[in-house]
């Protein structure tokens, strides 16, 4: 009400201004008029806004599109639907979110960044969870100290086992590095030359019986 008071005492001032001039002037009614009060024609609004728009060198924007901008910007200020629906006066809000909304490029990056923020959090979670699991699992470090540790003793060597004997002093005793009639181990040399041949620690049994047919021994 105060605009349009204000745009009445300018219009008023024209009115006197044209009198005393000498410069016709027609009192038609309208709130929005040309110097001599005659309506404005529809078209001048549109062609006054496309000569702005060059001059301020911005691409070629219709007139109604302001009001389709006015609703993206308030749309990305926080505007919910419901409010831009009746901020524009649309019977149905499916108008107001199809055609007079749209999603600018930076709510484009914000949307995308913020995607990113939360597949790149998962993924960092879940790192850690690997990497406590697999320390869980792993097998506890050598030790510090610097002791050395104890090698294995070499293949084909002898332990050697100890028993207690009734002087108090332990008997070492070697223990058999294969069986009998092991055949699937090194055999020792020969006790005999020819066809006939045994090896030592075999019996008769071992040279009758086929290859194949080993006994199984527990």
């Amino acid at each position: 009400m105060q605009v349009l008071r204000a745009h009445r005492r300018r219009q008023l001032d024209q009115r006197a201004q044209a009198a005393e001039n000498g410069t016709p002037w027609t009192d038609t009614g309208y709130v929005f008029t040309r110097a001599d009060g005659q309506p404005i024609n529809p078209n001048y609004a549109t062609t006054r806004f496309r000569k702005l728009v060059q001059r301020a060198g911005l691409p070629p924007v219709r007139l109604h599109d302001l009001r389709h901008g006015a609703a993206s910007l308030a749309h990305e200020a926080g505007a919910d639907l419901k409010t831009l629906q009746d901020l524009l006066g649309h019977s149905s809000i499916v108008t107001t979110a199809d055609t007079y909304t749209s999603v600018l490029p930076e709510v484009q990056r914000r949307c995308a960044d913020a995607t990113a923020h939360l597949v790149l959090a998962a993924a960092r979670r879940t790192r850690k969870k690997i990497k406590n699991k697999a320390r869980k699992n792993r097998p506890n470090p050598r030790p510090k100290t610097g002791a050395p540790i104890p090698a294995a003793p070499a293949l084909g060597t002898n332990t050697q086992v100890k028993t207690p004997r009734r002087g108090g002093k332990p008997a070492r005793t070697a223990t058999p590095t294969s069986h009998p009639r092991d055949t699937h181990r090194r055999k020792g040399p020969d006790s005999k030359k020819g066809p006939t041949r045994s090896i030592a620690g075999q019996t008769l049994d071992d040279l009758v019986r086929p290859k194949g047919l080993e006994p199984l021994t527990f």
